[in-house]
């Protein structure tokens, strides 16, 4: 959990947030929403997964600060 009382879903390492989702598709405020946590913990690397897609790799995007 951050300090502001976010909570995010994993956290690797101490280095890579991992934001899990399932919906029809990823929007805007989901890629929003990794970017202030990785902003608030200093990480600078993070997974948004979506488990509501055929191909898991489709689900997947990778968002680097």
């Amino acid at each position: 959990m951050l300090d502001c009382g976010h909570r995010l879903d994993l956290l690797v390492e101490d280095q890579v947030i991992v934001e899990i989702k399932s919906v029809s598709s990823l929007a805007p405020i989901h890629e929003a929403q990794l970017l202030s946590y990785l902003k608030m913990s200093g990480c600078c690397r993070g997974f948004l997964i979506n488990f509501n897609v055929k191909m898991l790799k489709e689900g997947i995007r990778r968002i680097k600060i």
